[in-house]
């Protein structure tokens, strides 16, 4: 049987399923993929000798599906690491620092800066993320399909508060920004990273393995200075 691995090599392209979430994976001025994911992952494949592929999820909810479809070969786009998501995927090493964190008008801060200040308010998450479950207990949560879709029911006043990465919170955020009425207050969790493979698939080991070596040379740590991100050490 030809391993996963195989698969992919043979056919000369990974198909890597991401969502526009910066600054993980998001377009360029001339309408190119880059982003820290984006340089990350088209590194591995220039290691393994084959081409990177960007596929948009429409449903990040549906990521499993799509890798068990063989739609997707993997899922590269700040995915957070939970015991859930090992039970239906092979997960790579963690390599970013994340959290969940409160994002609300700046004239709020001081009013949702925490999950039992947020309680009773309107809530936007991306459907099938870790913001979701953060809020599980919370009465008003309106999951809607991305987490740029979260900051648009907030900004339009559709929403008191979303939950959603840091990462993405400090990128689209504050002054210069296309949101920069809003900030983020309270974080909710920490978390890492991980880049997610069909269960039992041996491309996890070799994306570790090259994960390894651009940790030891400073390919990473390059990466995670020029986009403002934290390396798991």
């Amino acid at each position: 049987a030809v391993s996963d691995m195989e698969y992919i090599k043979e056919k000369g392209t990974m198909v890597i399923g991401i969502t526009e979430y910066a600054p993980m994976n998001f377009k360029a001025e001339d309408g190119s993929w880059t982003g820290f994911d984006t340089e990350f992952a088209e590194a591995v494949c220039a290691k393994l000798g084959i081409k990177a592929e960007f596929f948009v999820l429409s449903d990040w909810d549906q990521k499993v599906n799509e890798l068990n479809s063989k739609a997707i070969d993997v899922v590269w786009n700040g995915m957070t690491i939970t015991d859930e998501l090992k039970q239906s995927m092979s997960i790579s090493d963690p390599y970013v620092v994340n959290a969940q964190v409160i994002v609300c008008k700046a004239e709020n801060a001081d009013k949702y800066n925490s999950l039992d200040a947020i309680k009773d308010a309107k809530i936007a998450v991306e459907t099938g993320s870790a913001g979701e479950e953060c809020v599980a207990e919370c009465a008003n949560v309106t999951p809607v399909a991305a987490q740029t879709d979260a900051l648009l029911e907030v900004k339009s006043g559709a929403a008191d508060v979303c939950v959603i990465d840091i990462t993405m919170a400090e990128a689209m955020t504050g002054a210069g920004t296309s949101y920069e009425m809003l900030t983020k207050t309270g974080s909710l969790t920490e978390e890492e990273y991980g880049i997610g493979c069909r269960l039992g698939s041996d491309t996890c080991e070799e994306i570790n393995k090259i994960m390894d070596k651009f940790m030891a040379d400073g390919t990473l740590d390059a990466l995670a200075k020029k986009y403002e991100l934290t390396l798991v050490k």
